[in-house]
């Protein structure tokens, strides 16, 4: 059985003897409750065996929780799966896993059973995870390495069990799991858990298919004939009624793909949505095609706002088979809504990062809309993202993936360059007759003869006119601006480019000084990745020497706005006061990136203001993220209307949204990364923590020789301290470690084997491990 402990050096399976009583209802799977060093503690119980190679006293299985087989076999390997790929524990996965057991849920509504559940510690106080058998080892603590019986249920021919398994007990397949079948599941030995990987090559390509959006070569009698008569054709596959397919003729082979998916093919697309699609039901339909075959599918989503409109699709097309899981219902009923998937009642799985978790029966489908979303980082231990998960299970498990969005994200990108996934994208001639038309103020002679200042005012005489004709029309005009709370960076003064480091390319800043003397000395900007002091800054673009501070003044555009157009309701959407949907009409929506309220038939006007301080943030991603939200709101637009766009416009973000090509600039991301050396083109951790602890841990680390160390440095301002609260040290540095895609596995197995030294040394420095992470500064 494997205990839910914290410390990694107890992360093995553990030899429990179970009595007669117990018995019948002890399967592998169940939740259980057991003694270890003394104490009781929650675990899962992994395999029954009829024999244990420990040669000490066996202690007893104290009870089962629950008769309810929670840990299935491929939750089991993936939560493996996903603790290598990101140097974490299997307990903490599965802590992400699975909500907490409700017992009135799990009975039927009937009260709990009259044996009373014992107060958890606190290490084991957020339940359990899927359903799986597992071999056991012994209940002492300070067993050594598992014995055969110590095995994960990986199938013996995997790559998973090669030199680059997570370590050597989970080398073997157990005889107390059913095996994944070998023909379905294809793996790249530990790295290939992380399913991103451009120089991994997920999959096998197939060079002269390479134009097929799926896995494998899909040949179609006729790309142009409906869909659904090309799965008439070939034996049908069920659909429900109401399932409208034809708009997938839109899509280069989306005719291939839907047909594949029908048949129960593993394809693996990366989807980019044309503008004003109705993505929800585009989804909707997916999943309708997997059910109609008697299989499941899950569906992510950013939020609550985009699981409620993707859920409502999905219901009126399955019906009760569809549900959704969100962080936001009750314990019971997000218990309710998971038994429904473990026991096969529900088919459709709507949720948020949580959901990829989620065990089903039968998987045909995981989809992901919108991957670079932030909220798809998980914040809790081990920190895995959501489409690196999702990935990994379709991978291991045959099923089919879809990465959907407007925009795309280099990760994508590289997974699709290395031909584990396709393009899934409609003809250029498509796409302009569904795009609004986007400008930039200044893009041509003739706009600047006109408005010679327009790149130098936050709105434009050509903005307010576009709005000022919008309104008259009887149409609304939408207002992006930025978030507040992006972290202030710094920019060449005079021509607004982001200041960069010459050593590493990372973003320069000035100390914050919060140590109260802020007036008294001067300081030179210094990196953010690297922590080099930058004395003498030149501008590459420009050469002025000069530098500014990138603020961000956000809320004095409605009262610009206001001024602007007397008489015209003027409605905000940011923050705390969200607007999901607007009623048609002319008025004007100030809506914060991400907060843009939907409006049916589209709005007539968007403007993007102050695109010069999205762009001009101090992260890696910035460029990326900020095309992002560009497409976001500009998709919001009828595709008569007109979307204008405050920034330079030579710009190649820019220039990527007026040509509405975000493949391509997926593509430049991908190219420019791996020549500074940034992920997806390498791995790349973080490690946060003291001086000490940063310094304890690289000690007992065999890195590998290809490493490189850059740091440490000060935290990034705004990322989340390794630390409870008040418990936070005078200063948290950041130490990041990165090394070439093909050594990441090494990299991760390293610093597992690190943090276990430190926990069996009982350090209590807090530290955190983080691989490829979101904000690397």
């Amino acid at each position: 059985m494997l205990p839910l402990l914290s410390p990694a050096h107890l992360d093995r399976d553990f030899d429990y003897l179970v009595p007669t009583e117990l018995d019948e209802i002890a399967q592998p799977g169940v939740r259980v409750r057991v003694r270890f060093a003394g104490r009781l503690v929650d675990g899962y119980l992994l395999a029954r065996l009829s024999h244990s190679d420990h040669t000490g006293k066996m202690v007893k299985l104290e009870r089962v929780v629950s008769a309810e087989r929670v840990l299935t076999p491929e939750i089991l390997n993936l939560a493996t799966a996903v603790a290598a790929r990101y140097a974490g524990t299997r307990s903490d996965v599965l802590r992400l896993a699975i909500p907490p057991r409700h017992a009135r849920t799990e009975n039927g509504g009937t009260k709990k059973s009259a044996e009373p559940e014992e107060p958890q510690q606190d290490s084991t106080d957020v339940g359990s995870a899927g359903s799986a058998s597992r071999p056991t080892q012994a209940a002492t603590p300070s067993r050594g390495q598992p014995g055969a019986s110590g095995t994960l249920g990986v199938p013996p021919d995997s790559d998973l069990t090669d030199d680059s398994a997570v370590e050597p007990a989970v080398a073997a397949s157990s005889p107390g799991l059913p095996s994944p079948d070998p023909a379905q599941v294809t793996s790249t030995g530990q790295d290939g858990a992380n399913s991103v990987a451009a120089a991994d090559g997920l999959g096998d390509a197939d060079p002269e298919g390479a134009d097929a959006p799926v896995g494998e070569r899909v040949v179609v009698a006729a790309e142009s004939a409906n869909v659904a008569a090309v799965l008439a054709d070939s034996g049908g596959t069920g659909l429900p009624d109401g399932v409208e397919l034809r708009p997938w003729e839109r899509y280069i082979h989306g005719a291939a793909f839907v047909s594949a998916l029908g048949h129960g093919k593993g394809v693996r697309a990366g989807w980019q949505a044309v503008p004003g699609e109705d993505w929800p039901r585009r989804l909707a339909e997916l999943a309708a095609v997997v059910v109609g075959r008697g299989r499941s599918a899950i569906l992510m989503v950013p939020d609550q706002r985009d699981l409620d409109r993707v859920l409502a699709e999905c219901v009126r097309l399955v019906g009760d088979s569809a549900v959704g899981l969100a962080a936001g219902l009750g314990p019971a009923a997000r218990y309710r809504r998971w038994l429904a998937a473990l026991r096969g009642t529900a088919r459709v799985i709507v949720g948020t990062r949580s959901a990829v978790f989620v065990p089903t029966v039968d998987l045909g489908l995981i989809a992901i809309w919108d991957d670079g979303d932030d909220t798809y980082a998980e914040p809790r231990a081990p920190y895995p993202h959501a489409r690196e998960v999702a990935m990994l299970r379709a991978h291991e498990t045959g099923a089919a993936f879809v990465a959907a969005g407007f925009a795309r994200t280099a990760e994508i990108q590289a997974v699709v360059d290395s031909g584990w996934a396709h393009d899934l994208v409609a003809d250029r001639a498509v796409v302009r007759k569904f795009s609004p038309r986007i400008s930039a103020p200044g893009d041509s002679d003739i706009a600047m003869e006109r408005d010679p200042v327009a790149r130098a005012v936050r709105i434009p005489a050509v903005g307010y006119a576009a709005a000022r004709s919008a309104l008259e029309e009887g149409a609304a005009v939408l207002v992006q601006v930025p978030r507040r709370g992006y972290i202030p960076a710094l920019a060449c003064a005079k021509c607004r480019t982001p200041a960069r480091c010459r050593h590493c390319n990372g973003p320069l800043s000035l100390p914050d000084g919060r140590a109260g003397h802020r007036g008294e000395t001067a300081h030179s900007p210094a990196c953010r990745w690297c922590g080099i002091t930058e004395a003498a800054f030149r501008c590459p673009a420009c050469a002025s020497r000069a530098l500014r501070a990138v603020v961000i003044g956000a809320l004095r555009t409605a009262e610009e706005l206001g001024r602007a157009f007397p008489g015209v309701p003027i409605r905000g959407s940011s923050g705390g006061a969200v607007l999901d949907t607007v009623e048609p009409g002319p008025q004007v929506i100030v809506a914060t990136v991400g907060a843009e309220p939907v409006l049916p038939g589209g709005y007539g006007v968007a403007l993007l203001l102050d695109g010069w301080a999205l762009l001009s943030r101090a992260d890696l991603r910035a460029a990326e993220d900020t095309l992002r939200r560009w497409m976001s709101a500009a998709t919001l637009v009828r595709n008569h209307g007109q979307v204008i766009v405050m920034a330079e416009p030579s710009l190649p973000t820019v220039q990527a949204l007026l040509r509405w090509d975000p493949v391509g600039h997926a593509r430049a991301e991908v190219a420019g990364r791996a020549e500074v050396g940034f992920p997806p083109a390498v791995r790349m951790a973080a490690i946060d923590g003291t001086s000490d602890s940063i310094a304890e841990l690289l000690s007992a680390a065999k890195l590998p020789d290809n490493v490189d160390l850059l740091g440490p440095v000060p935290l990034p301002p705004g990322a989340r301290k390794p630390f409870d609260s008040g418990d936070t040290p005078a200063e948290v540095e950041r130490m990041l470690l990165r090394v070439h895609r093909t050594s990441g596995a090494a990299l991760a197995r390293a610093l597992t084997a690190a943090q276990a030294v430190r926990s069996t040394h009982r350090s209590d420095a807090p530290l955190r491990v983080q691989i490829d992470p979101v904000d690397i500064g």
